[in-house]
């Protein structure tokens, strides 16, 4: 009877981009500025929601903490992969693994209903402006915020608790340049159908329902603006719901292809791409299309 060999991993090579050191260097180069030029934008939506008092209203609230979220996921993710483009070692601890993957699981799952509460306070903004102020209260807004919060929690501790409860092969290397759930479940040494089953329910629960939520607010909202809302008042209401739209497609659009698709369709470079878009330009991205075409903004910005 066959026996394998299982063997207790300290540590995890991500393989990255390429060997080649101009390649490395280029890329550096790219990936440096746009991670600054993320964390520049998202701290300035959040300096800016705190000292302009006119975006103090719950659409701003979410946006600063959303922008809080992408900082947390950015910080999780590109230090260790700049610091690996400069190494000839790419490695990354067993513990360092699991904790950054947690993070991760963890802030992505909270930006997913985070996004849906967004759609939600534009849902009664435009279709029940009376009774707005009524149900988007402070404390309805906080309370939304923290359930977020608590749901990527509780999602990353589970996910990463029964990824790392799985034994590993030899093998040590990942085809990626961070850390993540589908390439570390390829090396187990057993049978992952369980665990499989299980990130595809979380990922039910916690990327389709508030993606059905969003797409429901957002179908309201589009039914009462075309029905009820003058030609200029369309243009301005597509306008502000145009941004969280792109937000949204793009989110839900690569995080739906990398973890929803069955593990046999696992490519190399499309993994990295997606992982790419995912982790890096989906975050530079957003500031900028919640706050280019956005009037209050930019007033804001006069202000101050």
């Amino acid at each position: 009877m066959e026996r394998r060999n299982f063997t207790r991993l300290h540590e995890f090579i991500l393989v990255g981009f390429s060997d080649v050191l101009q390649v490395q260097y280029v890329l550096l180069t790219v990936f440096f500025c746009t991670f600054n030029i993320s964390l520049l934008a998202h701290m300035f939506i959040i300096l800016l929601y705190r000292f302009s008092s006119n975006l103090h209203t719950p659409m701003y609230f979410f946006l600063a903490n959303f922008s809080l979220l992408e900082i947390c996921y950015l910080s999780s993710t590109v230090p260790k992969m700049l610091i690996n483009l400069l190494s000839q070692h790419k490695t990354i601890t067993f513990y360092g693994y699991a904790l950054q993957m947690c993070i991760l699981l963890l802030m992505g799952s909270a930006e997913c209903c985070m996004l849906a509460a967004m759609a939600y306070d534009r849902y009664n903004a435009i279709c029940h402006p009376l009774l707005y102020n009524n149900i988007m209260k402070r404390v309805i807004c906080i309370m939304l915020v923290i359930g977020s919060w608590f749901a990527g929690t509780i999602v990353g501790i589970l996910q990463t608790t029964l990824i790392f409860s799985l034994p590993f092969c030899n093998s040590n290397r990942i085809n990626n340049f961070y850390c993540d759930i589908p390439p570390l479940m390829s090396l187990a040494c057993t049978k992952t159908q369980f665990n499989e089953i299980i990130m595809l329910i979380l990922t039910f629960i916690i990327v389709l329902g508030p993606f059905i939520l969003t797409v429901i607010s957002y179908a309201n909202i589009i039914w009462t603006i075309i029905k009820h809302h003058s030609a200029g008042m369309r243009t301005k209401a597509f306008s502000t719901c145009t941004s969280h739209l792109i937000v949204v497609s793009m989110f839900y659009g690569s995080g739906s292809i990398m973890y929803l698709r069955p593990r046999s369709s696992y490519g190399m470079n499309e993994e990295k791409f997606l992982s790419l878009m995912y982790t890096i330009i989906a975050p530079l991205v957003n500031p900028f299309m919640y706050s280019v075409r956005n009037n209050d903004v930019k007033n804001a910005v006069k202000m101050l």
